[in-house]
């Protein structure tokens, strides 16, 4: 039979644009479908802008370590729309290049909102479409309950575009999203208050990581409320906002932000009435070969629920166009994938936390610990401290998980991710010479177990 396209993807995210170029670059017939921006959340209102951001909430502390070094001097204003335009001036200049990699790989354009209406059918505005394989790569959407007053919250996405920069701000979530903003706001001049429902943020990661983290956050003017949330927002006659909490407490504030979760965006796709088959919480179920219920629908990216990361994203993407076009029968690893929050300080990690070690291997696991001042705060003066920690599977020696809090965690942990991937061992860091003076050669000096 044949088919207007090989290959029509929905959603021009960071897996759908990976896939759709380089099935192009294979020769494929491709099509990708979008009705908002290309690049999707990554680009466009997740990692590349939140990482602005981050640079510009870490100038005011720079200004503080300073003095310290003899070098005086002084923050005397911040302006919003400065950082807000020249960040949406980026991603504007982003968005092209994507078009245009999009454009030269051979795939073609189509603006538009996509719906399934059968096995190697979409429709895009009512025009209709044939392919042999259709890609659900339509990503994750921000979350907010339903809460009276919450059409007065933000979610992150509104964040990036603010008319003005609040001066009190509380941000609702413990995961990665929460407390990289909630270290924005506050690095910016924002009273700033983070309320959790659990009983500690970042769950998910190393214990003593969560621990370490919340008490460098809250050294730094986050003030952390955990077991916390908020019953209802109200909108006072100022303009401002009340944050009433289920304790009974009230916050007053300019702005609330949810960061309590994503959906996965599948509305208006069909795939109830097509069959697709799709979990609990909305993701879409797809085996090692991204193929959903339906054979020839496949699905990648945030929206199968996988690891919702933008690398996780890509590497998807280039392994579906592998089985696919390629030949390629293996499939993808999800073992040993390093990530980092870009909080103040910093927190990166790979491999297994030390709860995950002992629930796997009991007590055949040994733990080097190590926490210090950083060498610049000898002379800065400020507080801040660094955590780092290597979980090791004794009777091999490997090194099966690596965590780090501080500064440029994620850039030390990239090259820990390839150790640790390779299989390193504690024996073979102990033998790496380490670069000095570091705070990264703490990982090949470590020789003592934690007790």
């Amino acid at each position: 039979m044949s088919y207007d396209f090989d290959l029509m993807v929905i959603g021009a995210g960071s897996g759908g644009v990976r896939a759709s170029r380089m099935a192009a670059a294979k020769g494929a017939k491709v099509a990708v479908v979008e009705n908002r921006y290309l690049g999707g959340t990554c680009v466009n209102v997740g990692c590349v802008p939140k990482k602005l951001f981050v640079y510009a909430s870490e100038y005011a502390e720079k200004f503080a370590e300073a003095k310290g070094f003899g070098v005086n001097g002084q923050l005397n204003d911040f302006d919003w729309p400065t950082l807000r335009d020249n960040k949406t001036a980026e991603i504007e200049r982003l968005n092209g290049i994507y078009n245009n990699l999009l454009e030269n790989s051979g795939a073609q354009i189509l603006r538009g909102t996509g719906s399934i209406v059968d096995a190697h059918t979409v429709s895009v505005d009512g025009q209709h479409y044939s392919a042999e394989r259709i890609l659900i790569a339509t990503g994750g959407w921000p979350f907010k309950p339903e809460i009276p007053g919450i059409e007065h919250a933000i979610t992150s996405n509104e964040a990036f575009y603010l008319d003005e920069f609040p001066k009190r701000v509380v941000v609702v979530g413990g995961g990665y999203i929460a407390v990289e903003f909630a270290g924005i706001f506050n690095g910016l001049g924002s009273d700033t208050t983070l309320l959790y429902r659990g009983e500690q943020i970042l769950r998910g990661f190393d214990d003593d990581v969560r621990e370490f983290a919340a008490e460098q956050v809250a050294a730094k003017g986050v003030k952390i409320q955990t077991q916390s949330d908020i019953a209802r927002i109200e909108k006072l006659s100022d303009g401002s906002l009340m944050a009433h909490l289920q304790s009974g407490g009230r916050i007053a504030c300019d702005c609330v932000m949810y960061a309590t979760g994503r959906r996965p965006m599948t509305d208006g796709l069909n795939l109830e009435a097509l069959g697709v088959e799709t979990r609990d919480d909305g993701t879409i179920v797809a085996d090692d070969f991204f193929r959903t219920s339906v054979p020839s629908i496949f699905a990648l990216g945030d929206v199968i629920g996988t690891p919702a990361l933008t690398p996780v994203a890509l590497a998807q993407g280039m392994k579906l166009v592998a089985q696919q076009f390629e030949g390629d029968t293996s499939a993808m690893s999800y073992d040993n994938i390093a990530t980092a929050v870009f909080c103040q300080p910093n927190i990166a990690t790979v491999g297994l936390t030390e709860a995950e070690a002992v629930s796997r291997f009991a007590d055949d696991v040994t733990i080097f610990q190590s926490s210090f001042r950083p060498m610049k705060h000898t002379l800065s003066g400020l507080p801040e401290r660094s955590l780092m920690k290597l979980v090791v599977h004794t009777s091999t020696d490997k090194v099966i998980g690596a965590h780090m809090v501080g500064p440029d965690a994620g850039e030390i942990m990239q090259g820990l991710a390839v150790a640790i991937k390779m299989g390193a061992t504690k024996a073979q860091f102990d033998q790496t010479i380490g670069i000095h003076p570091t705070a990264a050669e703490e990982f090949v000096t470590m020789r003592t177990p934690r007790s």
